[in-house]
């Protein structure tokens, strides 16, 4: 991206979760000023229209933290119509992380290639 990196979250607590990192590393938003700051700001949008594209998800919710790791880096999570009625309004770090699924190759590669070639979209 023009701004980073897109990845695949490494546990996948929504099928299609990825979070974008920018290059260079900044330690938060407000570090980046001008272009910088809009071009990450318009590629975390640009990831979550990718991933809207290549899933069956409602809606796209955006989280940027930084407490524990301090570094800016934006959490793009789909959020799908048939998710538990009991933690379909939770936020994600209501989840158990540890019983996700882990992002590998063979179980979401073709996810991955979609939301690859819905970000080469014009």
């Amino acid at each position: 991206m023009r701004s980073g990196w897109a990845v695949m979250g490494e546990r996948q607590v929504f099928a299609g979760y990825c979070l974008l990192l920018p290059d260079p590393v900044a330690p938060h938003l407000n570090a980046l000023t001008g272009f910088a700051r809009e071009q990450f700001l318009s590629d975390m949008a640009r990831l979550g229209d990718a991933i809207l594209t290549a899933t069956s998800a409602l809606r796209i919710n955006y989280a940027m933290f930084g407490n524990v790791e301090p570094a800016l880096h934006a959490h793009v999570f789909p959020r799908y119509a048939d998710e538990p009625v009991e933690t379909r309004t939770a936020q994600p770090w209501a989840f158990d992380w540890n019983a996700a699924p882990l992002h590998t190759e063979e179980s979401y590669g073709e996810l991955r290639r979609r939301i690859v070639a819905a970000l080469a979209l014009p």
